[in-house]
């Protein structure tokens, strides 16, 4: 049998004044109960409905420097991508395939056009024909001053002996050995030999200026030639289609050994030692845009300065096309048309009232704001400024320090007061 405690059990008798004390506690909790109920009764009617604040995302308003932003999606290209093309129709004999790396001035395609080869055999015949006329035209000018020269000195000599014959007339004139119609005859020759003498010189220097006039004729028309003959070289020339950058072939546009007309593309090449960044832009920051703006780029878990270098004139599907160049060297292991984000820095402002942004700003377009005011959330009028990716400036209706729910407001029903349960 199981004894119990009865039998250890004693009367202790309270001591005076301790039932007062129980009366007074007892009141004292009463008293608080009272005032606490109060309070949360005077709150739950000015608000019509309650949300539990895990719900919620609540947020300081600050005061700092607001950087604005834009998110944007783009892709890394090429920034020299070269498409090589057939110059004339011809058969296209590859010497390379896609993926393969090159070298600038390595052979990628042969090109066979007999039109073009049996061209540059013609101007190549042409040139020397007209080479060699220069050269006989040489001979020719140098034999016509020649003859020009001699019957200029042949009119000189008679000139030189018709003077002498005169001279000796005048020794003896005067002494009656001569005629005088014999010495006049004896003038009238010198006169002729002067007048054949000076003719001769001036049709000797005529015939130079003809010569050489010819000559310079026919080494114009081998100039001529000689730039025809190298044009149709170039065009020879262009059917072996060589590398103008290192890189890679991206693709093939041809198969092997097929006929292909003038200006078809043949492939890509693609050059991956200088590449950039092509974005997407929404059509609402175009505005804001400027050659030369900096721009953030995250390629996977690193980030990476660039500046804008190029923006399209077009906008399509709401889209306008920028392309960004890195700033220095390139992150490594960058693929041709690899996903990356960036964010372009359009403008900084300091000492600006901001908030980060959250769902706030487009429930209600940015015109109200649910602020705390002891435990309950008072939707307030506002005027938001510049808008980035994390945050928006506050113009008006809100003050350093408040404490506004930028997010989980969609349940709120546009309520004037909700209250916030912790």
């Amino acid at each position: 049998m199981i004894r119990d405690t009865s039998h250890q059990d004693r009367v202790i008798t309270p001591p005076p004044g301790g039932q007062w004390k129980r009366k007074a506690v007892m009141a004292a909790v009463a008293a608080a109960l009272l005032g606490g109920g109060y309070t949360l009764v005077t709150t739950w009617t000015g608000s019509s409905q309650s949300v539990n604040a895990s719900r919620l995302r609540i947020a300081d308003v600050t005061r700092g420097t607001l950087i604005r932003d834009a998110a944007v999606n783009g892709r890394i290209v090429a920034a020299v991508s070269p498409t090589l093309y057939s110059t004339s129709p011809s058969t296209v004999t590859l010497k390379t395939h896609a993926g393969a790396t090159v070298k600038k001035g390595d052979v990628l395609a042969i090109l066979e056009s007999p039109d073009l080869t049996d061209e540059l055999k013609r101007e190549q015949a042409t040139y020397q024909e007209l080479s060699a006329e220069v050269a006989r035209q040489q001979i020719l000018a140098r034999k016509q001053k020649m003859l020009a020269r001699r019957d200029a000195d042949t009119a000189e000599i008679d000139r030189l002996s018709a003077q002498r014959t005169l001279e000796r007339y005048n020794s003896v004139s005067n002494e009656g050995v001569v005629a005088k119609i014999d010495y006049q005859k004896a003038k009238d020759a010198l006169q002729a030999a002067e007048i054949r003498a000076r003719h001769a010189t001036q049709a000797a220097e005529l015939e130079g200026d003809n010569v050489a006039l010819e000559l310079k004729t026919k080494s114009a028309q081998l100039e001529r030639q000689k730039l025809t003959l190298a044009n149709a070289q170039r065009k020879v020339d262009e059917l072996t289609v060589r590398a103008p950058v290192d890189g890679f072939i991206g693709t093939l546009s041809v198969p092997n050994r097929s006929v292909v007309p003038a200006n078809t593309p043949l492939m890509t090449l693609v050059d991956l030692s200088a590449l950039e960044v092509e974005i997407e832009v929404p059509e609402t920051y175009v505005a804001d845009l400027g050659i030369g703006m900096n721009a953030e780029i995250l390629v996977g878990s690193s980030k990476a300065m660039g500046k804008l270098s190029a923006l399209s004139p077009e906008v399509v599907k709401n889209q306008v096309l920028a392309r960004v160049r890195f700033n220095g060297a390139q992150p490594e292991g960058l693929r041709q048309n690899q996903r990356v984000s960036a964010r372009l820095l359009i403008d900084e402002k300091p000492n600006t009232l901001m908030l980060p942004r959250g769902s706030f700003v487009e429930s209600e377009g940015g015109r109200y704001a649910y602020v705390m005011r002891d435990g309950v959330a008072v939707r307030t009028p506002i005027k938001l400024g510049a808008t980035s990716v994390n945050a928006v400036e506050i113009l008006s209706g809100l003050k350093q320090g408040d404490k506004v729910v930028i997010s989980g407001t969609e349940t709120f029903a546009n309520a004037e007061r909700v209250s916030i349960n912790q």
